[in-house]
């Protein structure tokens, strides 16, 4: 391969440049998808290595809610342990893993961003921006709320343990759990997006929400009784209750939107001269 192609390779550009009606040759497809894909696992391996020299801030940060929990529960309910002699190496790449893929998403997600947004029409990458800007911050806040509610589910969960008993809580299983509890939390605060998101397709009326909004507050404790790991009365509502503004926000959302399309529809056949009926 010449200086140029490998140059190519890690800019990520076409070394054929896109023809005069905006299409791409197959093969220049596929390089720039092999440059992405390069970029974004230097980006996570080097994101990864960085995790490395901070591992006790992380391991700090993810065994706090642990630690609070067990501040609330009777002494020697409980204690943190790792199995096996491989047990402390495989945590040092389990969290530092997680780490390093939370901690490089925006340029990771740029990546496969920038592979797909030459192929979208104008209004599909408007929206999609908007998708983005208002996604992103939401499944922050869900992880952040997720967090916070963690330490009382882990203090339901371990109460159950009978008083003779300890609970050894094996710290890769606790880690899995507390990824879990995020992600759920993070993509519960998503749902209200796609339903915006399906009224400015046309496929969801404001109206038809509002007709269904019991059911819909109904369906939301359920799913938030169903999707949280712990499954404790405490967590579930912290999700529910925030899911259910959203959800209200986002049929306001919908009902303005609708009105705003029935009055473009109204007028789009009016001539210059013709008055409006409103």
């Amino acid at each position: 391969m010449s200086l140029t192609g490998v140059v190519q390779l890690f800019v990520g550009r076409p070394v054929h440049p896109v023809g005069p009606d905006g299409r791409m040759a197959l093969s220049d497809h596929l390089r720039e998808l092999r440059a992405r894909i390069l970029k974004m696992a230097l980006v996570i391996t080097g994101s990864f290595v960085l995790a490395l020299f901070f591992f006790d801030p992380l391991f700090q940060l993810v065994l706090d809610p642990y630690l609070e929990a067990q501040k609330s529960l009777p002494d020697g309910r409980t204690e943190a342990t790792t199995a096996g002699a491989a047990g402390g190496f495989l945590l040092y790449l389990k969290l530092c893993g997680l780490a390093a893929l939370i901690g490089s998403s925006p340029l990771w997600l740029y990546q496969i961003w920038a592979f797909i947004l030459p192929g979208l029409h104008r209004n599909e990458k408007k929206w999609s921006a908007i998708f983005g800007v208002i996604a992103g911050p939401l499944f922050l806040l869900g992880i952040a709320i997720g967090y916070l509610t963690l330490p009382k589910g882990l203090e339901v969960l371990i109460g159950f343990t009978p008083a003779d008993l300890t609970n050894l809580v094996e710290f890769n299983d606790y880690l899995t759990f507390f990824i879990r509890t995020l992600l759920a939390f993070g993509i519960a605060f998503e749902i209200p997006v796609f339903v915006v998101m399906l009224n400015l397709a046309g496929v969801v009326k404001g109206r038809t929400l509002g007709a269904h909004r019991p059911w819909i507050v109904i369906g939301t404790f359920i799913f938030a009784a169903v999707i949280t790991p712990s499954g404790d009365p405490f967590t579930m509502t912290f999700m529910a209750v925030p899911m259910v503004v959203l959800f209200g926000i986002s049929e306001i959302i919908a009902r303005l939107n609708d009105r705003r399309r029935e009055r473009r529809s109204i007028n789009a056949g009016l001539s210059p001269d013709e008055a409006s009926p409103l």
